[in-house]
């Protein structure tokens, strides 16, 4: 079956719709509606506090991407998902730095465009703030 290949504006939005997914029922069922359409995606929780974070956030972008076939065990690609999770992370440093997040980070890719959206729940105490980042590569 022959899908239609997007741009860049249509994955990272994949990216982010799939970020702020509240379970892993709802994760899978817009992964497979996704995957329908020709864009593969895959997405993991994670949480902590924020600096002592930024490398287990992007090391499991990269694992999560890699196990759901969103992009090949390559040095190319695996650096593209990589680049873009720490571009999405740069968005969000200013607010999250000090604070433990909670959240969600998502990989989305059609063709040679691959985005990366993370969401974060930002907390002290009881008080929360909320922040998303994007990030895009090409492969």
């Amino acid at each position: 079956m022959d899908h239609e290949v997007f741009g860049s504006k249509d994955v990272v939005k994949a990216a982010i719709w799939m970020a702020l997914t509240g379970g892993r029922e709802e994760e899978k069922a817009l992964q497979k509606e996704l995957a329908g359409t020709g864009i593969r995606t895959s997405a993991v929780d994670y949480g902590g506090e924020f600096i002592s974070s930024v490398t287990r956030i992007i090391e499991r972008a990269v694992v999560s991407a890699k196990r759901e076939g969103v992009i090949a065990e390559s040095h190319a690609e695996e650096g593209a998902v990589a680049g873009a999770a720490r571009e999405a992370l740069s968005q969000v440093m200013q607010k999250a730095i000090g604070l433990n997040v909670g959240g969600k980070i998502a990989v989305a890719r059609s063709g040679e465009h691959v985005g990366v959206a993370v969401f974060f729940g930002l907390g002290l105490l009881h008080l929360n703030d909320v922040a998303i980042g994007i990030g895009h590569r090409v492969v």
